[in-house]
């Protein structure tokens, strides 16, 4: 069944508890947690301290997207705050390789995410080593952007390269998803979709069926 990591990006922090434990109570699967740092992106969001503040009210899987630049040095940080999974931007950082193997030590497992304007092909080698691949349709940076279908045939391509070659990792979706736009994704292969302004803008009490009708 397809997996539900609300994106909570656009939450603010003094409703955070709040928006976690009613997501959690609504079937969410995971928690999808963008860490912003100003460098690879413009913008800053979440850090350390947020993912220690959601660890403790919620046991769904911490879903961790670092847009961070470098990356290697905040990698300890995520471990031990409670992530469950690690995605960052290989791009960001030369190490990313170290990286990958570095987090699989770990307790925690490894993803990385690929930015609209990069082709599969520059990170192939990474992906016998990861346990997702997170699939961006739009540019990272902010919350409430349009979905760009245009995205799509990676999610394809994702899907035909670990059947061939029996990977195992998940792929996600992340963009702007919706009611609309969840079939074209679901139909090329996608394990997991992250949802954000379609979900959070609405009220708690339609999270549940909002959930279901994606999947």
């Amino acid at each position: 069944m397809i997996k539900i990591s609300p994106s909570i990006l656009n939450v603010k922090e003094n409703d955070l508890e709040n928006k976690i434990k009613s997501l959690d109570n609504s079937g969410a699967d995971y928690i999808h947690i963008d860490v912003m740092d100003g460098h690879y992106v413009d913008n800053t969001s979440f850090g350390v301290e947020t993912i220690k503040k959601i660890r403790k009210v919620t046991s769904k899987i911490l879903d961790v997207h670092l847009m961070v630049k470098p990356v290697q040095h905040h990698i300890d940080d995520y471990i031990e705050a409670g992530s469950d999974i690690i995605s960052f931007h290989p791009e960001a950082d030369e190490n990313s390789l170290n990286i990958i193997k570095y987090i699989n030590q770990s307790e925690v497992n490894s993803g990385i995410a690929i930015h609209p304007e990069i082709n599969i092909e520059k990170f192939e080698h990474l992906l016998p080593l990861v346990k997702q691949v997170i699939v961006m349709t739009v540019i990272p940076g902010f919350g409430g952007q349009q979905f760009m279908e245009n995205q799509v045939y990676k999610i394809g391509k994702l899907n035909e390269i670990r059947k061939n070659k029996n990977y195992k990792y998940k792929i996600e979706v992340d963009g702007g998803i919706n009611n609309t736009n969840k079939d074209s994704c679901i139909n090329n292969g996608v394990d997991i979709l992250a949802v954000g302004s379609y979900l959070l803008s609405k009220d708690k009490t339609e999270y549940t069926n909002i959930i279901n009708s994606l999947r």
